[in-house]
C-alpha cells in the first residue's frame, strides 16, 4: 500500500511522493528503490508503477517522486527546459535519498536508482554523488548521454535497458556502455518501442530490473 508523502528538498520545496513497503509481514525491506521519471511524467506513471509492484513483491521497498513541483510542471510545459536539467533532477534524487535515510521505515536500506528517459542521466548523476549509498542503477529507455562526464565515474552495477525498435536510443546506449566504468549490462527488449507498450514489453523491463536489484541491494 502506497503512502503520501511530502518530502522536503531545500530551498522551501517539498515534492509529492509515494512510499510503499513489500507487502504481507515480510519484516524489514531488503532495499530501497528510488524512481527518476522521465521528460513529461510524474511519480504516477503507470510504467514506473508496473515495475515498482514487482520489486515490492520481490521485497523492496519503492520511493516514487515528483522530482518537479507543480509549478515547475506547468512552466515545463511551455519552455520544456526543466524536464532537461539533470542538474536539478539529480540534486532532488539526492534530497529524496537524504530523506529515506531519517525516516525509520528505510533508514540504512541500500539504495537502488531506476530511471526512465531523462530521470535515468539524474540517476546515474545522483550514483557519482552517493557512492556509499547507491548500490544499483537500473536505466528503462533512458538517456544516459545526459549524464555528461559524470557517466565515466559511475562505479555501482549498472543495467540498461532499451527497446529494440527505438534505435536512437539504442545507439545512445551502446555509447553509453563503452563509457561506463563499472559493471555493466545491456538488455535490449525484442520489438519494444521507447515506452515499452507492446504486449510483455514492460513485464520483461520488471523481470529484469527485480532481478537486478535483488542480487545487487
Amino acid at each position: 500500500m502506497n503512502e503520501a508523502l511530502r518530502v522536503p528538498v531545500g530551498g522551501g520545496v517539498r515534492l509529492d511522493a509515494d512510499l510503499a513497503l513489500p507487502p504481507g509481514p515480510a519484516g524489514r525491506p531488503r532495499g530501497l528503490v528510488l524512481f527518476a521519471h522521465g521528460s513529461g511524467s510524474g511519480r504516477h506513471s503507470p510504467r514506473n508503477r508496473h515495475v515498482a509492484e514487482r520489486l515490492q513483491a520481490a521485497g523492496l521497498a519503492t520511493l516514487l517522486a515528483d522530482l518537479l513541483t507543480l509549478e515547475e510542471e506547468r512552466a515545463d510545459t511551455v519552455t520544456r527546459e526543466l524536464r532537461f536539467d539533470i542538474g536539478l533532477l539529480a540534486r532532488r534524487l539526492e534530497a529524496l535519498s537524504d530523506w529515506a535515510q531519517t525516516d525509520a521505515r528505510t533508514e540504512g536500506l541500500p539504495t537502488g536508482l531506476f530511471g526512465a528517459s531523462t530521470g535515468a542521466a539524474a540517476a546515474l548523476v545522483t550514483a557519482v554523488s552517493l557512492p556509499d549509498r547507491v548500490h544499483a542503477v537500473v536505466s528503462r529507455g533512458g538517456r544516459p548521454d545526459l549524464a555528461g562526464d559524470r557517466l565515466g565515474r559511475v562505479r555501482q552495477p549498472t543495467l540498461l535497458i532499451v527497446g529494440g525498435a527505438d534505435p536512437l536510443v539504442l545507439d545512445l546506449n551502446r555509447q553509453a556502455m563503452e563509457r561506463l566504468a563499472g559493471q555493466k549490462r545491456l538488455e535490449v527488449v525484442p520489438g519494444a518501442t521507447h515506452l515499452f507498450e507492446e504486449p510483455g514489453a514492460l513485464d520483461e523491463v520488471a523481470r529484469l530490473a527485480t532481478a537486478w536489484f535483488t542480487t545487487y541491494l
